[in-house]
């Protein structure tokens, strides 16, 4: 993401869901996502020309940051579906687990990595399940805490572990939001 920015780039759109975020969305929607660690959807606008050339310019830099697959929408039907995917992640949670608590938060995008492994490591700490969205553009996290109120002793676990998904003091703007 930092490196797509770095370059000049802004996109319309930029969004990160990790590989429990895309198993739920593709649960709900069946946009077609790849079963991966976790995705990048990029969305450009302008010119076909500019777009298509910025769009090889994405193409590179996520190649040399790693990603081993690079999918661009064939048609509008295609690029509706991959972003409503994106835009059910949260509603299609309640199809892996029965509740969670959702954090949200704004970290630098530099951070992300960190912050990812850091609330990866919390949550299995936990015992519970933690899915994650991000909005580059704004740098705003969100850690879905996932768990099951029926099993004693997990919604205090989630609770807690949702207190503490901001991991570092540059972190600011973190707030809860539940679902039952």
């Amino acid at each position: 993401m930092s490196g797509i920015i770095a370059a000049g780039m802004l996109p319309a759109a930029i969004e990160m869901m990790d590989n429990l975020a895309i198993q739920a969305a593709e649960a709900s929607v069946h946009a077609g996502y790849p079963n991966c660690g976790g995705l990048l959807l990029v969305e450009l606008d302008g010119p076909a020309a500019e777009v298509e050339h910025l769009m090889e310019q994405v193409d590179e830099i996520c190649t040399q940051c790693g990603a081993w697959e690079i999918r661009v929408a064939q048609s509008e039907a295609e690029r509706a579906i991959v972003w409503k995917g994106r835009k059910a992640a949260f509603a299609a949670m309640g199809r892996i687990s029965p509740n969670y608590l959702v954090q949200d938060g704004v970290i630098p995008r530099t951070a992300l990595p960190k912050v990812l492994s850091e609330i990866e490591r919390m949550g299995a700490a936990a015992g519970l399940r933690v899915a994650n969205v991000f909005h580059a553009g704004d740098g705003n996290l969100h850690p879905l805490v996932l768990y099951d109120v029926r099993i004693p002793g997990q919604e205090e676990r989630a609770y807690e572990l949702s207190v503490n998904t901001a991991p570092s003091p540059e972190n600011t703007g973190w707030g809860k939001k539940r679902r039952r």
